[in-house]
Order: C-alpha cells, then sequence, then structure tokens
C-alpha cells in the first residue's frame, strides 16, 4: 500500500499529464467545453465579423472557445500569429504580403472586408492641395502597414515615390499630434484618427481624399492553426457577415462595444457603411496581393518572388470550400 506522500505524489502526476493531453490537442481543460482558438484582431471595422460573432457568442454555437485580442495594427496581429501567440489573426493585405515574401509560414484562409476611402491628412498653412506638392514634404506613416501601400498609392497618382519625401514610422496614434507639432506636412493613418487629427489642427485642418487604393483586411492561419478549428471559425464569420447585412445598425453597436472605449459611435456609425463585407477567396484578391507583392518586393527588397503562382500557394481555400464552396472562386 503505498504511503500518502507517495499516493499525493502520484495523483498529483496523474492531474499535471491530464493537463498536458488537454493543451497539447488544442483544446480546453475538463469542463472547458470545445477546441480554444486563439484569434489576433486589429481594425475593428475591417474585422467587423469577428467582433460581431464575439459579442453574440457565435464560437460556443460552432463548438469552439475563442478568445480574441486586439492589437494597434494588422502588422501586430501577424505577429501576434507568427509568434506563436495566436493561431489566426485579422490582418491587412501588405503585412500578409511582405510575410508570404520573406517565407514566413501563414496562410490566407479568407477576405473579410475592403476599405477605399483614404484621406491624406495635411496642414491648411502647408499649401498641399494635390499629390504631386508632397515632392520634398516629410510624411507621417505607420510603416508596415496597408497605410503604407496607400501612401504609395498617392504618391504615385501625382508622379512621384517614397524617394522624393521623408517617410517618417509613426505609430498610427502618433500623426495626428506629429501633425499639430508642425513635425511633419502630411500624414497618412486609419480611419479611426481622421477626427482626431481633425480636433488636433483645427482651423489648419486639410485633406486629400483618396479612392485609388482599395484595402482588403483578411484572416490568416498561422502553423498552429487546425483545419477544424479554422472552419469552425469561418462558419462563424459566415452566420456573423449575414448578421452585419441583416441588421447593418445592430452590428455597429456590436462593434462599439468590443472595441471596449477604442471607438466612438460616431466614428463607427459613419464609417463602418463604407465597408464591403465579405467571406471569401477569389481571383480578384489574388491579382491585388500581386500588384502589391511586386511593389514591396521593389521597394524593400525581400526576398521571396513576387510571381502569381508563389502567392496562389499561400491561400489556402480547403477550410472556406469546406464551409461555403460558392465562396471560393480561385482558377
Amino acid at each position: 500500500m503505498p504511503r500518502p506522500f507517495a499516493a499525493a505524489a502520484l495523483l498529483t502526476a496523474a492531474l499535471l499529464g491530464a493537463l498536458t493531453t488537454a493543451c497539447s490537442s488544442g483544446t480546453s481543460p475538463a469542463g472547458g467545453g470545445g477546441p480554444a482558438v486563439t484569434l489576433a484582431g486589429s481594425d475593428h471595422l475591417g474585422g467587423a465579423p469577428v467582433y460581431l460573432a464575439e459579442e453574440r457568442g457565435l464560437w460556443s454555437a460552432q463548438g469552439i472557445e475563442a478568445t480574441v485580442t486586439t492589437q494597434p495594427t494588422g502588422r501586430d496581429a501577424l505577429n501576434a500569429v507568427l509568434g506563436g501567440q495566436a493561431q489566426l489573426g485579422v490582418v491587412g493585405d501588405l503585412p500578409t504580403v511582405t510575410a508570404a515574401l520573406g517565407g514566413r509560414e501563414i496562410r490566407v484562409v479568407a477576405e473579410l472586408s475592403r476599405f477605399s476611402d483614404w484621406r491624406l491628412l495635411t496642414r491648411a498653412d502647408r499649401g498641399i492641395t494635390g499629390f504631386a506638392e508632397l515632392r520634398g514634404r516629410r510624411i507621417g506613416v505607420p510603416r508596415g502597414t496597408n497605410v503604407e501601400y496607400a501612401l504609395s498609392r498617392m504618391l504615385a497618382s501625382g508622379r512621384l515615390t517614397a524617394a522624393d519625401t521623408t517617410v517618417v514610422n509613426l505609430a498610427p496614434n502618433q500623426v495626428p499630434a506629429a501633425l499639430a507639432r508642425g513635425d511633419i506636412d502630411a500624414g497618412v493613418t486609419f480611419p479611426s484618427f481622421y477626427e482626431a487629427a481633425r480636433t488636433a489642427l483645427g482651423g489648419r485642418y486639410a485633406e486629400l481624399p483618396f479612392r485609388g487604393y482599395t484595402a482588403r483586411t483578411l484572416l490568416v492561419a498561422g502553423p498552429k492553426a487546425t483545419a477544424d478549428t479554422t472552419e469552425a471559425v469561418l462558419r462563424a464569420l459566415v452566420e456573423a457577415r449575414r448578421g452585419i447585412t441583416a441588421d447593418p445598425a445592430a452590428a455597429r453597436a456590436a462593434v462599439v462595444t468590443q472595441s471596449k472605449g477604442a471607438l466612438q459611435a460616431g466614428y463607427v456609425d459613419a464609417f463602418q457603411p463604407r465597408y464591403t463585407y465579405t467571406v471569401g477567396l477569389s481571383e480578384e484578391l489574388l491579382t491585388h496581393l500581386e500588384q502589391e507583392a511586386r511593389w514591396a518586393k521593389a521597394t524593400q527588397g525581400l526576398p521571396g518572388p513576387a510571381d502569381r503562382s508563389t502567392l496562389l500557394r499561400r491561400l489556402d481555400p480547403g477550410p472556406l470550400k469546406a464551409v461555403s464552396p460558392t465562396a471560393v472562386t480561385l482558377p
């Protein structure tokens, strides 16, 4: 008969073994429900289906326990996926392309939204009335995000490149203050900071609208994402997308709630209708990523090939085909 101490040690080892088995299999410990899934979000509006799914409990309806965290940018969300802190990420098209060219292990499993209402923010006293007038100016932008690519398209429309300007790397929330101080002549940032720039500059505020770039918000999977849990997430997102279409006002309210004070209702009401929501994979998306990849390779010297076949291999249609076959229109 084992001594009391030995019996306790055996019981502890058994419990630890059971817990390790549960964690290594990607499921929650006993009593935790279905498989655990971690998602790293970024833009609340671009990733609105994720936040609506969170608000309405759509994860548990699909038999999973999802934990959603929100990162400052899509680049940060992607780093969480690459670093193993999240299995799936809500990421912009440029960070995704950059990671693909860098040989990182990611898969694009769905496009979630599109947005094209960009603004170049500037000051009335700088006299910038067209994109060609950015030559020689200091421009603030969060590098490595979709915003940097938006700036490149603005410059191209004025027959300029980044080399014709001084690009200052700023966090998205730093652009309004830098403009107000006069550290930069113009800036491009996320739409959630447009109003902050207007407030900081007051009567000096000026902007140049730009619709020459349609940004895509993507759902990407990392090495730790399994096919089963990815399919469950996609089923929840398809349902959330239906919810956005059926009741846009309720969807906007859900995004405000899930932002936990980061977004105001007025901003969400004004800008969420400017997003087009989908859960799909299309040839049009592939063409878009190919164009961005050529730009990223030329400007950032990334090592990987930027050809169509290479990018096609980064798109993983399997999980979405299992959920909604008509949502996949890849060649």
